[in-house]
């Protein structure tokens, strides 16, 4: 076979992979389309257990994130920095974690809990599991220079990077160094600049507070969520509760408990286990030293914020993945929502197209020899 003839094949070997590749995340989002318009949607105030799909406004819970690269505070984003001339057709429907397949190059996605409010009330949604679709709101690219798009504001952070094994003594001898600023380093020490002319793309996709948001997924009581820290995070990225999953901890935390010896929140924390103590606003008189300032107790309006912003009872409903029921998160009103699932799935369709006719192609070529 000659090698023109091996390099036709080769494309009709990645056509059929491509195709097949785009007929995937097609019937992806034929599903989702059929989830969007086969649930109605509820009022929150009225919601009852089950799968469900609500409707509302972002509002900020406990903590909120800063995007990589364009430092907007919200609750979801996924922020990609690629070589110009590459794209990652499964980007917009990619899974939670990091991955960093060259130290300059940026594919991350990042989650933390959240409230959706409509017209009658609030629900907590905790994400761990969730699909969340949401389309760029950040699409720039370097210039013929190599040089970043001036609109670009990376999160400015740590240079120690994610995901390094971290030696306690040098951790120490790290902390206790000061060193200058640098300003072409940015979150987790990749670099704004990229020192060359290699052109590359940024891209950026939000979940912010006021956005609007459809949810499906189940209502259950808060009790009844097997991990509720971990349900909180989208990943469990550089997150120190994630030793708790190691089998030995997991069993002396489990003796603790039989043997009665794990203390109490209230114990345990001491004033930090007083709701409003670390916002300032304590709703009760922490145990100080007789020298300290006295802290200002919370006002009614403050504590009731507090105690509805920090205290979920274990009968209070809240939006989480179930064994049978996938949680999703769409940007957008319903009708959006699907809109975009049934555009995933036309392409799929075109991609079934061309990975049959590279199929035949290749089949005329091999018949042909």
């Amino acid at each position: 076979m000659s090698s023109g003839s091996l390099a036709l094949l080769v494309l009709c070997a990645a056509g059929i992979g491509f195709g097949l590749l785009l007929l995937w995340r097609g019937f992806g989002g034929y599903r989702s389309a059929g989830r969007i318009v086969g649930t109605s949607t509820s009022r929150i105030a009225t919601l009852a257990a089950g799968e469900v799909r609500v409707t509302g406004t972002i509002e900020p819970a406990e903590v909120l994130l800063v995007s990589p690269l364009q430092g907007r505070d919200c609750v979801w984003y996924r922020s990609r920095i690629s070589p110009n001339d590459r794209d990652d057709i499964g980007f917009a429907d990619g899974l939670a974690g990091v991955r960093l397949a060259d130290p300059k190059i940026l594919d991350e996605e990042r989650g933390v809990g959240f409230r959706v409010r409509d017209e009658s009330g609030s629900i907590r949604v905790f994400p761990s599991g969730a699909r969340i679709d949401a389309p760029d709101r950040y699409d720039a690219q370097s210039d013929m220079f190599g040089n970043p798009p001036p609109d670009l504001a990376m999160r400015r952070s740590s240079s120690v990077p994610a995901g390094a094994p971290v030696d306690r003594e040098a951790a120490i001898a790290e902390l206790l160094t000061v060193h200058p600023p640098d300003p072409e380093l940015n979150v987790d020490g990749l670099s704004s600049a990229n020192g060359g002319s290699e052109r590359r793309r940024y891209r950026e996709a939000r979940l912010e507070p006021g956005d609007v948001v459809t949810v499906l997924g189940a209502a259950r009581p808060f009790s009844r969520l097997e991990d509720p820290s971990g349900a909180d995070r989208l990943d469990r990225y550089d997150d120190p509760l994630t030793g708790l999953q190691d089998p030995t901890v997991a069993a002396e935390i489990a003796r603790a408990r039989a043997a009665g010896t794990l203390l109490p929140p209230e114990e345990a924390w001491g004033n930090a286990a007083i709701p409003g103590f670390g916002v300032g606003r304590p709703l009760r008189q922490p145990e100080l030293d007789p020298a300290a300032a006295r802290l200002t107790l919370a006002s009614r309006e403050e504590a009731d914020r507090i105690v509805a912003t920090f205290d979920i009872g274990p009968d209070d409903l809240v939006l989480a993945a179930a064994p049978d029921v996938r949680l999703l998160v769409a940007a957008g009103s319903p009708s959006d929502a699907a809109a975009r699932a049934q555009d995933r799935f036309l392409v799929g369709l075109l991609g079934a197209l061309l990975a049959i006719g590279s199929a035949l192609a290749g089949a005329m070529l091999l018949s042909a020899r």
